[in-house]
């Protein structure tokens, strides 16, 4: 009977440990880019969970009681930084209750740290509309800092599991790899457009085009997060006009009536820029979403050539 007994205790120590050694890391990541890249690295040893839709804004995430609950579970977490969660993710951490994910801890991780931050403000004032006085937030839609991001979490993936380690060093390689060579492809298709000029609605893309030297030449909305005015719009367009601008960058979560109606008063083409992965059907994931745009643009550019 003690033999029976000793053996059951083994068998059952025994899968207990299989199971913890095969428990796969919660990964909450605050945006849908940057659990893709988790997952890109993270593969089969992570679960990863994103809170925004990815076709709402970022800045204004409908803060739900379940993403408490996914908090609380998470091994890491994962926000991009620079006060782009600043509206809703600290009251979801704070709730959680989970020391795992807070700020010092192998579990927090900012995305944005160690990306070359742009337009950078000297002073913050209200009165210059919703400026990030940390930068602009919005630094994911470059690719290249895509690949940092990826390397941050490689290295943090390895501190929390260093088992498995090697593992993520291997499928950082092969992601970055894939990259690098879409990436060369992506400048390839651009390069016959280098600086056109384009006006956007939100300032969600300068990183972009900088990247691919676009020329952003101005904004439907007056000052970043005040809504477009009749006034600002019938000053924009003799600009867009004089200034051959030919495209006009939106994100799928803005309204229509105001491009629709500066692009036919301008000939400037709409491009509807999926800022996060998922924003369209075709982008399932980080590199296709720069596949699936860089279509959009290079096809309405050649139409309107």
């Amino acid at each position: 009977m003690k033999i029976k007994y000793r053996i059951w205790l083994c068998l059952l120590f025994t899968v207990g440990w299989a199971s913890v050694a095969h428990a796969k890391l919660n990964v909450v990541a605050t945006t849908s880019d940057l659990g893709a890249i988790a997952r890109e690295i993270g593969k089969d040893k992570v679960e990863v969970t994103s809170l925004a839709k990815p076709t709402e804004d970022p800045h204004f995430v409908d803060a739900k009681p379940s993403f408490i609950v996914k908090l609380n579970k998470a091994d890491m977490l994962i926000e991009g930084g620079l006060h782009l969660e600043i509206g809703w993710l600290p009251n979801l951490v704070v709730g959680a209750r989970n020391k795992k994910i807070l700020a010092g801890e192998n579990g927090y991780l900012v995305a944005s740290a160690g990306v070359p931050i742009i337009e950078v403000p000297t002073t913050a004032d209200r009165a210059m509309g919703d400026v990030h006085p940390m930068g602009n937030p919005h630094f994911m839609i470059d690719p290249l800092n895509g690949k940092i991001v990826a390397i941050h979490i490689c290295e943090r993936l390895c501190q929390i599991d260093a088992a498995n380690c090697n593992y993520y060093k291997d499928n950082l390689k092969d992601f970055t790899k894939r990259l690098d060579r879409k990436f060369s492809e992506w400048q390839k298709a651009l390069e016959p457009f280098r600086g056109t000029k384009i006006v956007t609605y939100h300032k969600t893309f300068p990183y972009f085009a900088n990247r691919f030297n676009l020329n952003v030449v101005g904004s439907l909305e007056p000052k970043p997060g005040i809504p477009p005015s009749p006034t600002h719009i019938n000053s924009l367009i003799p600009m867009m006009k004089n200034g051959g601008v030919k495209l006009i960058f939106i994100e799928p979560f803005r309204e229509r009536k105001t491009p629709e109606f500066a692009a036919s008063q301008t000939g400037a083409k709409i491009v509807v820029f999926p800022i996060m992965v998922g924003g369209q059907k075709e982008t399932d994931d980080y590199l296709s979403l720069f596949d699936y745009t860089i279509n959009q643009i290079v096809s309405a550019l050649e139409t309107k050539s």
